[in-house]
C-alpha cells in the first residue's frame, strides 16, 4: 500500500485516541523501565504512555515514514524508529508492549500474539486494541462495491483487500495467551461515534480500512468507487433524530501480564 496519511488519520484524533486511553487505563504496571508503542502512528498513543509513565523510556515504532515524521514533530523528546510489527525484535525486553489499532493489519494472530508476549520482560504486559468491524456496514460495503464495479479486476479479491479471516474471536485470544500468562483480560466494546454525514464516515475509513481498496485504483476509478461507496454508506447510516449519523465501531481489547 501507499504510505499512510497522518493528516487524514488525525482528522478524528479524539475518537481514535479514546480506545488507546481506555486500554492504557487497564495496564497493571506502576513503573515500567521500557515501554514500546508498536504501531505508534502519529504519536497520539505514545503521548498517553509518556504522560502515564514519565520515568519510563518510551519508544515509538511504526512501519510508516510519514507517521514517524508526524510523531517526531509532535514528541521531539521521545525516540521513534521504523519497524514492522510482524518481525520486530527489541534490543532488550520491554516491560510494556502497547499495540493500539495495528495488529489487525497482520495475519496469523495465533503465532503473532504469543510471539509478542514472549518478548516481554518478567512481569511485563502486552496491551492490544484492534478494530473488529469487518462485519459492520462500512467494511461489508467496501467489499460489495469493490466486487460490483468496473474496478473489480484492479482491486482483486475483496476478501483479501478487506482482511477477512485475520481476526479471531475474543475467547480465542484468551486461549492463546492464558497458558503463557499470569493474567489475561479480554473484552470487546462497540463505540458509537457521532458523524456529520456519510462523507464524514467515508473520510474516517479512507485513512484506514478503505486504503487497500483505493490504493490500486487510477484517479478516475477511485472517483467512481468513492461515489458508489458514499452512496451505499448514505443509505446504510441514516440520520438520527438530530440529523447526525452514528458510526458503530466494535473493538477488541487484550491485556496479558507475564509472571514476574
Amino acid at each position: 500500500m501507499a504510505d499512510w496519511n497522518p493528516a487524514l488519520y488525525t482528522r478524528f484524533e479524539d475518537e481514535r485516541t479514546r480506545p488507546a486511553a481506555e486500554l492504557l487505563a487497564r495496564v497493571p504496571l506502576d513503573a515500567p523501565r521500557l515501554a514500546c508503542d508498536l504501531g505508534c502512528g502519529p504519536g497520539n498513543s505514545t503521548a498517553l504512555i509518556a504522560a502515564r509513565f514519565p520515568d519510563a523510556e518510551v519508544l515509538g515504532l511504526d512501519s510508516s515514514p510519514a507517521m514517524l515524521e508526524s510523531a517526531r514533530a509532535r514528541l521531539p523528546d521521545l525516540t521513534f524508529a521504523q519497524a514492522d510489527a510482524a518481525t520486530w525484535v527489541p534490543e532488550r525486553a520491554p516491560d510494556l508492549i502497547f499495540a493500539n489499532a495495528v495488529l489487525q493489519w497482520l495475519p496469523d494472530h495465533a503465532t503473532l500474539l504469543p510471539r509478542l508476549f514472549g518478548l516481554l520482560a518478567p512481569g511485563g504486559v502486552l496491551a492490544v486494541q484492534m478494530p473488529d468491524n469487518l462485519a459492520e456496514p462500512t467494511h461489508r460495503l467496501m467489499r460489495e462495491v469493490a466486487a460490483a464495479g468496473p474496478w473489480a479486476a484492479t482491486i482483486g479479491d475483496p476478501a483479501v483487500a478487506g482482511r477477512l479471516g485475520r481476526m479471531l474471536e475474543p475467547a480465542a485470544y484468551y486461549d492463546l495467551l492464558a497458558p503463557m500468562a499470569a493474567e489475561v483480560d479480554v473484552w470487546r466494546t462497540a463505540y458509537h461515534h457521532r458523524m456529520a454525514d456519510a462523507a464524514a464516515i467515508v473520510d474516517w475509513v479512507s485513512a484506514t480500512g478503505l486504503r487497500p481498496f483505493l490504493d490500486p485504483l487510477e484517479p478516475g476509478e477511485k472517483a467512481g468507487f468513492l461515489a458508489a461507496y458514499t452512496g451505499a454508506i448514505d443509505a446504510a447510516y441514516t440520520p438520527r433524530s438530530d440529523g447526525q449519523r452514528l458510526l458503530a465501531f466494535p473493538r477488541v481489547f487484550i491485556v496479558a501480564r507475564k509472571a514476574p
